[in-house]
């Protein structure tokens, strides 16, 4: 119910030309329902003035009011138009995460890490060397906050990212699979493969194991999408089994199409595979 309020404020405060005493009704307004949506007008009308405004939101007492500064300034927020001038340079809001990050509330933290995440999209460096600045000087949390907002850089194989969370992309690994156990998976069933991977080397490894699917598309070309099988260390000479099951029910927001599709293991970025197995129909 107060989602078109919010909305109207941001409206009627651009049309009527009254900018400052607006955001602070929609920072009164957050812990009700989340205004992130409602103040990117005013960041895409007068960015540097907005962000004036929105910086001191992240020493405001309420954590709904402090994760308004960094949820409602993500370059790239899901449902919401993006902000070209952050897209193109994110430095002028990473005040705002710098501000945040070690934040009390989980919450909060977590929106850090996801506008972290958005700028990795376009701007890898930047994102880790937020990232490595953070992790100078931890907290107990910086950890997490971290992985989630270099999550996407991991699924990449992005080596620094990679190296900062402590995952060598050059250790010394011995990978067996993916061993398909389902050549052929029909539509609403499972593939299942298993694999193995052994430390080779003289030190312990941890390791981001992954595997991607390459699913086809309707124009029969392959696109390829990274899914998160575990996170683990190897002491030297360990080996790590595992066997996954992965689901091929219809989704609402994917939609499968019978035919040659492709699954690689991919551990510390490394891609190893890939091996085809067929879709048919249901």
């Amino acid at each position: 119910m107060t989602y078109p309020v919010c909305e109207a404020v941001a409206a009627r405060a651009l049309a009527e030309g009254v900018f400052e005493p607006a955001l602070d009704l929609l920072a009164e307004l957050t812990p009700l329902l989340t205004a992130e949506s409602a103040v990117r007008p005013f960041l895409r009308h007068d960015l540097a003035r907005a962000l004036a405004t929105i910086r001191r939101w992240a020493d405001h007492p309420d954590p709904h009011v402090r994760r308004l500064a960094s949820e409602g300034t993500r370059p790239r927020l899901p449902w919401a138009p993006r902000l070209p001038e952050l897209v193109t340079d994110p430095s002028p809001a990473l005040p705002v995460l710098d501000a945040l990050h070690r934040d009390p509330s989980e919450y909060v933290r977590r929106s850090v890490a996801n506008h972290l995440n958005d700028i990795g999209r376009d701007h890898p460096a930047i994102a880790v060397a937020t990232a490595a600045r953070w992790l100078a000087v931890p907290a107990a949390t910086t950890p997490a906050v971290a992985r989630h907002g270099l999550r996407t850089l991991v699924k990449a194989g992005h080596p620094e990212a990679l190296r900062l969370l402590g995952h060598d992309p050059d250790a010394s690994l011995h990978v067996t699979g993916p061993d398909v156990h389902t050549p052929r998976v029909r539509s609403g069933d499972h593939l299942v493969f298993g694999y193995e991977v052994s430390n080779t080397g003289p030190r312990t490894a941890d390791l981001a194991i992954d595997y991607v699917i390459h699913h086809r598309k309707a124009d029969g070309t392959l696109t390829r999408k990274v899914f998160k099988l575990t996170t683990r260390s190897l002491a030297p000479q360990e080996r790590r089994t595992g066997l996954r099951r992965h689901s091929f029910r219809p989704l609402s927001t994917r939609r499968y199409h019978p035919g040659l599709h492709r699954v690689e293991l991919q551990v510390n970025g490394r891609p190893y595979g890939p091996v085809d197995f067929t879709l048919t129909g249901p």
